[in-house]
């Protein structure tokens, strides 16, 4: 019987770690980070538009790719089917999301196994303001809003 990645939908045969098409890992649990310094970047506060707000990529797999944040919750992990699809061994299935509330971007650890770090700190929400690095397994993001 064969199976499908869940990712890029190849067929696959039983008994693969990982789809020798996407590098999409099947099996496996979630494994532990250390938190990446960073140097001595502070955070602006200013007023968000939810049109113009995204995470990028500035540290680890995927580096460089921005995901569009808008007023609409979004789920960030493991699992294909999250809004922004973070595929690591060291991020949770569903590892945080991120709420629009209140005229800004909320970021909520789901109870995560390493948590979800805000500028070098363990948060288990935080209120976004641009500029901030949201660290998520070994992800390193950073919060872009005009």
């Amino acid at each position: 019987m064969s199976i499908t990645c869940p990712v890029c939908t190849a067929s696959l045969e039983p008994g693969l770690n990982a789809c020798p098409h996407c590098g999409f890992r099947l099996l496996g649990s979630t494994q532990e980070f250390k938190p990446i310094a960073i140097d001595g970047t502070s955070a602006e506060s200013s007023e968000l538009k939810a049109a113009s707000a995204l995470l990028r990529v500035i540290r680890g797999p995927q580096i460089g790719m921005s995901y569009k944040l808008t007023e609409k919750t979004s789920t960030l992990g493991r699992n294909p089917q999250c809004d922004i699809f973070l595929n690591d061994m060291t991020v949770s299935r569903i590892h945080a999301r991120v709420e629009f509330i209140d005229g800004c971007h909320v970021i909520v650890d789901e109870h995560s196994y390493n948590g979800v770090w805000v500028n070098n700190c363990s948060i288990e929400s935080k209120a976004l303001v641009p500029g901030d690095h949201i660290q998520i397994g070994t992800f390193l993001m950073k919060y872009v809003a005009d």
